[in-house]
């Protein structure tokens, strides 16, 4: 038994290994004054003062940020509403159907997703920017929020609603004093999620972005198409320490969420 917990710890380190040497590759030779990733040459903040420093870039962050805050609470109270619409279903065909379509977005590759985004976006004259990339984030990030709350619903008791609507609440009671408190971690957990997958998508966006506007995936691409520089290396730091955090913080914030469930009230 204990070998078998030694190696799987030893196969989970090295899964760790693979994902994170890479990044942490590049975050090592972000702080490299030679501008290549061979020859470490002396420490600096010269590429990280660059990137502060590039009004350009600067409004390329804003732009990704506001993108991904609005795309991820449009689609999370979407999701929400959705989520409890599907839970509602009583007729066990019409769910399975329903999240079968809910998951088709989830499961389709990025590029057909955003090649049928622009299709969709040039036939009805929406002109390429801010709007279709924002509409394409929400309609890529609520069935993720919906396959994220759902448990949460299906979890919960259905004496509790039963309870409620006895002692005389309002449906509108019932959604806003059972319900959503009791679903808060998964509302949480389809926030994040979304505002993660907003920050970093490339391929979606890639094909609904215009001229003047563009998020800072795309830009990375571009930067990184006029050939190797440690200022690539230094704003992929930025982003993955500005995901990490957002990770803790929603870690931090569902334990929250989850003592207060789980504390009694004392009156």
């Amino acid at each position: 038994m204990m070998k078998r917990l030694k190696l799987a710890n030893l196969y989970l380190i090295g899964v760790f290994i693979i994902l994170y040497a890479p990044i942490l590759y590049l975050a090592f030779y972000s702080f490299n004054s030679a501008d290549n990733m061979t020859n470490f040459e002396s420490f600096t903040w010269d590429w990280y003062k660059e990137v502060f420093q590039d009004s350009r870039l600067l409004i390329i962050v804003l732009n990704t940020l506001v993108i991904a805050l609005l795309s991820a609470a449009i689609s999370t109270i979407i999701g929400v509403f959705g989520a409890i619409g599907i839970q509602a279903v009583r007729r066990k065909r019409i769910e399975t159907s329903l999240l079968t379509l809910n998951s088709i977005l989830i499961v389709s590759p990025d590029v057909i997703i955003g090649a049928s985004f622009l299709i969709f976006f040039t036939m009805l004259g929406i002109k390429l920017g801010f709007t279709s990339v924002l509409l394409s984030h929400i309609a890529f990030s609520v069935p993720i929020v919906v396959i994220l709350v759902l448990p949460k619903l299906q979890e919960m008791s259905p004496t509790l609603v039963d309870a409620a609507r006895d002692l005389g609440a309002s449906r509108l009671d019932v959604l806003t004093k059972v319900i959503l408190p009791y679903i808060t971690p998964g509302i949480f957990a389809g926030f994040f999620t979304a505002l993660t997958y907003s920050l970093d998508d490339f391929a979606v966006t890639f094909f609904v972005t215009g001229n003047g506007f563009t998020t800072l995936s795309v830009e990375i691409y571009s930067l990184a198409r006029q050939g190797i520089s440690m200022k690539i290396n230094a704003l992929s730091t930025v982003i993955f320490l500005f995901t990490f955090l957002l990770v803790i913080g929603y870690y931090f914030l569902n334990q929250r969420a989850a003592m207060k469930l789980s504390r009694p009230e004392v009156k």
